[in-house]
């Protein structure tokens, strides 16, 4: 599955820090469960890059 295939799949996400300093992204989707963390650092850069994915679909319409 690529990024641009859409899917029906549903997930859970939630986003948080975590007691060790670090910034946890975890997923759940039919019983799978994903944390992933990361450096405060390297999470400001996935928000940018969500940021600016969205202002390009923004400036697209």
């Amino acid at each position: 599955m690529g990024i641009n295939n859409q899917s029906d799949a549903e997930a859970n996400l939630q986003i948080g820090p975590t007691d060790q300093g670090m910034v946890r992204i975890f997923v759940e989707s039919h019983g799978a469960e994903i944390p992933m963390d990361f450096e405060p650092d390297e999470a400001l850069e996935i928000a940018e890059e969500i940021r600016a994915a969205a202002m390009m679909v923004k400036g697209s319409r």
